[in-house]
């Protein structure tokens, strides 16, 4: 019986789909790279560091940042986390004209700002920004992603 139970064991394994993942301590190193180049550019925004499902595991709010910017880099994070694409990709999208997206009613970061952290073809979480102009969020969604890039 303990034979029949660890053959099935290891086929199961076998079977099971290895994937990369967000770990907290990945997390908190992409924030501090995020982090990093926001105070070197000394902007006021809110970082957040989503999983693959969109639920937070690390934010940041700077200091002077609006509390309502911690929200709106949430959703940034969660928006593109859920749809594996950038935010701006649906930001776009709306702006020429494609308003029925407007009509999703559970995504409300489609902007800039909100990216896919992508690990061999995975996603294994997003980056939110907010509370600079785009290309400030930008900049800081680009030190997350070379954090990334360093970490694989």
């Amino acid at each position: 019986m303990t034979a029949a139970i660890a053959t099935s064991a290891t086929a199961a394994t076998a079977e099971l789909p290895m994937r990369p993942g967000l770990s907290l301590a990945l997390a908190k190193r992409l924030l501090q790279a995020g982090e990093a180049e926001a105070l070197t550019r000394q902007l006021a925004v809110s970082i957040v560091i989503a999983d693959d499902g969109g639920h937070p595991w690390a934010l940041l709010r700077l200091d002077a940042a609006p509390p309502a910017t911690a929200a709106i880099a949430g959703e940034k994070a969660r928006t593109a986390a859920l749809i594996r694409r950038p935010g701006k990709a649906f930001e776009d999208l709306i702006n020429g004209g494609r308003t029925a997206l407007l009509s999703i009613g559970s995504l409300h970061g489609m902007l800039d700002g909100g990216m896919p952290l992508m690990v061999q073809g995975h996603c294994i979480g997003a980056v939110g920004v907010s509370g600079g102009r785009p290309p400030e969020d930008n900049a800081v969604v680009d030190a997350v992603l070379r954090a990334l890039a360093g970490a694989v």
